[in-house]
């Protein structure tokens, strides 16, 4: 089948990094057209719904507001509350959090289409979609996961992962803050309640080698929150999903003449330590899209900043996650994953920010 011509950019991967990275471009007069495989924006749900006030993502939080977060409270091992105040947030509904971001990129242009899987991507440039359509264009961006075609097509790819498990149930107890669980149980990863109204998301995550664990820990997770009375024995609903833990990858790469930018997770973008990817999605897909009109504008340095950009605004606090997180796993493999070792991984804690870099880093705080 003949290319369809003259698209500008397009956009794999309609959730918070490529619908603003389609929304960048398309104000900036481009010809976008943006594909994503789900038929709904944000579903099903792979997050834990949780954005820090600290961290802008855009009018959508407030649009999708469910509840607000004031304060954090960790679990180490069996151990009680360790109370961080003025934590606050907000929990929002994913669903709706993702449709607002498509409906801004489609009101500013760009042509949106579900229900699009890409089927194949050729060195020259050139997307194979299952419908039998053959896509090109000047730049291409992907925003589509830790797992990215794009990511995979150029060889740039996350290698470490975090393996997650999340089931919604009733929350029996109004409660206005993020309990983490750290335990040597889960090895590069944490366990969580956020509550979101009459429900709350409990999960897990722990690093890829040790997913065989995800199942029977969250299972005693929910059998330890159900005896304490603060939720409900009914699975209201489950996901789970992979998360990029290694920190940022080179995001730029040629196909043939045909720029390419990786934004949000495929780009590494997420804190390998909490988890924490909407706004450096939100963020990343903005530079992406503004990227990708400099460079068809005439900007041929315009790759190059892309990179320098994020960078400048993602890579100390990626950089320390790293290395907290590789701390822990060196503990854990030497079995000695203590209290305080467990302590001196998470945010909540000042082991944590034992560092020469005093530089306020606010990417760091927890977001799922």
């Amino acid at each position: 089948m003949t290319p369809e011509p003259g698209i500008d950019v397009l956009v794999i991967g309609l959730g918070p990094a490529g619908a603003s990275a389609a929304r960048a471009a398309a104000s900036a007069g481009l010809k976008v057209v943006a594909l994503d495989r789900k038929k709904a924006p944000g579903f099903p749900v792979q997050c834990a719904e949780f954005v820090p006030a600290l961290i802008s993502a855009g009018d959508a939080t407030q649009v999708s507001r469910v509840q607000a977060i004031s304060e954090m409270h960790t679990f180490v091992e069996a151990g009680g509350a360790e109370v961080t105040p003025e934590f606050p947030g907000t929990m929002i509904d994913r669903c709706q959090f993702d449709a607002h971001l498509v409906e801004g990129a489609r009101n500013a242009g760009a042509d949106i289409r579900m229900d699009c899987a890409v089927k194949a991507i050729h060195p020259d440039g050139r997307l194979e979609l299952f419908s039998g359509e053959t896509l090109t264009a000047k730049v291409l961006i992907g925003a589509d996961g830790p797992h990215s075609l794009l990511g995979k097509a150029t060889g740039h790819v996350n290698t470490d992962i975090i393996a997650s498990r999340q089931v919604t149930v009733p929350l029996l107890q109004a409660h206005t803050a993020t309990d983490i669980y750290l335990s040597e149980r889960l090895p590069g990863g944490y366990g969580w309640l956020f509550p979101k109204g009459a429900v709350a998301n409990v999960g897990l995550g722990v690093s890829q080698e040790h997913k065989d664990c995800l199942k029977p820990e969250l299972e005693a997770l929910l059998a330890r929150l159900t005896a304490e009375g603060r939720i409900g024995e009914e699975r209201l609903g489950h996901t789970g999903g992979a998360i990029p833990a290694g920190g940022m990858i080179n995001p730029v790469a040629f196909l043939g003449d045909t720029l390419v930018l990786l934004a949000g997770d495929a780009a590494g973008l997420t804190n390998p330590v909490t988890g924490a990817g909407i706004s450096a999605a939100v963020a990343s897909g903005r530079m992406a899209g503004g990227a990708a009109a400099d460079w068809i504008g005439g900007d041929a340095s315009a790759a190059d900043t892309y990179t320098e950009d994020l960078e400048d605004h993602f890579g100390a606090s990626l950089q320390r996650a790293v290395k907290r997180r590789a701390a822990a796993l060196a503990a854990h493999s030497a079995g000695a994953a203590s209290p305080d070792s467990l302590r001196s991984g998470w945010i909540a804690y000042p082991q944590y920010w034992n560092t020469d870099d005093t530089r306020e880093e606010t990417h760091d705080l927890l977001e799922a």
